[in-house]
């Protein structure tokens, strides 16, 4: 399994202020593609700043406050699944995330923080 990218990631019913902020401090769209969650439409916009560094910010409406986590990109999905729940990620949800480009889940590790694990699918 081969990490293709590794950044924060901010989920927020925010999103559009916290876009601005980070505009602010320099960071520029990328792209931002708006997928099915299976319980809602959400819009993850990839942000980089002339240094090189990213982060991602995604609209969730329904959540009370912002939630920071950590986003992997990988090369190989399921390896990358099997190995972090043989070391104890937890995949509550169940819900792995399908698109024509992009397959993802949110796995918690045992001392609680969370990745959102995904691998970009190239035609």
């Amino acid at each position: 399994m081969k990490i293709t990218t590794f950044n924060p990631m901010i989920l927020s019913p925010k999103a559009d202020e916290l876009i601005r902020f980070f505009e602010e401090l320099g960071f520029e769209k990328r792209h931002a593609p708006t997928v099915e969650t299976g319980k809602s439409m959400v819009t993850s916009t990839r942000m980089k700043n002339a240094d090189g560094f990213c982060i991602d910010i995604a609209g969730v409406d329904s959540l009370p406050r912002d939630v920071q986590i950590i986003r992997m990109n990988v090369d190989d999905f399921e390896e990358a699944y099997n190995l972090l729940i043989a070391k104890g990620f937890i995949h509550a949800s169940g819900n792995i995330v399908e698109t024509a480009t992009n397959k993802s889940a949110l796995l918690t590790s045992p001392s609680g923080f969370q990745f959102d694990l995904c691998q970009h699918i190239k035609e």
